[in-house]
């Protein structure tokens, strides 16, 4: 008996093992036959910031162990192919095969291509997902990067980000006329119409500019990366929230030719790679950037939300360049988002581009006020609505349309002045949690 439970035993633990070389034998078939690759992709980003770079080389190494190792792409950081800003002209050129960069750097091109990054008081990363995956954002786009020789592949966000850093303090629009600012996108045309004088630079250009004077201030993205590059040290006012930003897309580029000369099995790796990045990334940011920022305020960083009177001048400058772009881009008016007929507020809707009839109000208020003060009575005002909660300081990123706010929350406070000042950082150095 014990002779035959053996003898069982063996075979069914032979079969299993069989079982298990067959798997192993299928997984290599998948790639048996497909040629061996290897491409070059180019970063619009310094090897320093291991959120951005870090996606990029995330893309790679992904491809790689997903073909076996037959496809292997090579991640270069800014400058070791071509500068941060030449990306999309590397590609569409063929000098690389594909590269990681925010097309909003392009904007020049076409105004459109800030629609594939972010626009100001536009959409929210969850937004902006769905708007590119279900919404018809993909399909939108395509014409505009087939012009250029390229396709494009959601590879990453950044979540909601900050306003930058200042000289000096920043009490109003009049403070704006004359200030040399370093800002991405298509953010410098709406803050030239309020008298900023904006600078595109790249990423490892801002800090000698900056610490120069060549500029007067610079955005970025978020804590995170703005402490690795050093902004605190030669400029001390911190604003907040980057409306221009609030869930700003990266791209993967792929030139056109090279992507249909593709292996379907490799173009599918190269999909999933680009989709697991794009969530990586922002999951990242919203762990690292709030322990960066009390890092930040504790070294004497001074936090400051941008007056009340800048926004509203901001959100009434963004709308009419909207309206004007219409005959400067054919891509323009097919590539933008729109919300159905009958909405007032760009809010109202998960697409925050049409110019609203009403525009809504954006301030910024701390998580733990508003959990305070929720349920204490505090005077209703229901105009005041429409408010943004910016992610990196460990905020909600969240829009309301005055229509519907007291009915999701209730009553909303009526700040005294004309300007919002949330309270004052902790001496201890922390943050609104």
């Amino acid at each position: 008996m014990k002779r035959r439970e053996f003898l069982k035993n063996a075979g069914l633990g032979a079969a299993a093992g069989a079982g298990l070389v067959t798997a192993a034998q299928a997984r290599a078939q998948q790639t048996s036959g497909l040629p061996s690759l290897q491409w070059r992709l180019a970063a619009s980003w310094p090897k320093s910031l291991d959120t951005l770079f870090g996606g990029a080389e995330l893309v790679a190494k992904r491809v790689g162990e997903i073909t076996d190792g037959k496809f292997q792409i090579r991640a270069f950081a800014a400058g070791e192919i071509v500068p941060a800003l030449q990306v999309l002209d590397a590609v569409q050129a063929g000098t690389v095969e594909l590269g990681h960069t925010a097309t909003y750097y392009y904007f020049g091109k076409d105004p459109t291509f800030s629609l594939g990054t972010a626009v100001c008081f536009g959409m929210n990363a969850r937004q902006n997902n769905a708007w590119w995956y279900t919404g018809g954002g993909a399909e939108a786009m395509a014409p505009l990067f087939k012009d250029y020789g390229c396709i494009a592949l959601l590879a990453g966000n950044t979540g909601c980000q900050m306003g930058g850093w200042f000289r000096k303090e920043i009490r109003s629009v009049a403070d704006l006329k004359g200030l040399k600012m370093r800002i991405g996108g298509m953010a410098g045309l709406v803050l030239a119409k309020l008298g900023v004088v904006p600078q595109l630079i790249g990423a490892p250009d801002i800090y000698p500019a900056l610490e120069k004077g060549t500029i007067d201030a610079a955005e970025w993205v978020g804590p995170y990366d703005d402490e690795k590059l050093g902004f605190n040290k030669v400029a001390q006012y911190y604003y907040y929230p980057g409306f221009w930003e609030g869930g700003p897309m990266l791209m993967t580029l792929v030139n056109e030719k090279k992507w249909n000369e593709l292996p379907k099995p490799y173009q599918a790796a190269l999909t999933a790679a680009c989709g697991e990045v794009n969530a990586w990334m922002p999951a990242k940011y919203d762990d690292l950037n709030p322990k960066a920022l009390r890092r930040l305020v504790a070294s004497g960083a001074k936090l400051r939300p941008f007056p009340r009177s800048v926004m509203e001048a901001a959100e009434r400058a963004s709308y009419e360049l909207y309206d004007e772009l219409k005959a400067r881009s054919k891509h323009w008016s097919t590539g933008r988002p729109s919300i159905p007929s009958g909405k007032n507020s760009a809010t109202s809707s998960s697409c925050g581009f049409a110019s609203p009839s009403r525009p809504t109000t954006t301030t910024l208020l701390p998580r733990s006020w508003v959990r305070a003060n929720r349920s204490s009575g505090f005077n209703a005002n229901p105009a005041s609505a429409g408010f943004v909660f910016c992610a990196p300081a460990g905020y909600f990123l969240k829009s309301f349309s005055r229509s519907s706010a007291s009915r999701l929350w209730g009553a909303f406070p009526s700040p005294s002045g004309p300007d919002f000042a949330p309270p004052a950082v902790p001496k201890s150095g922390g943050v609104w949690s």
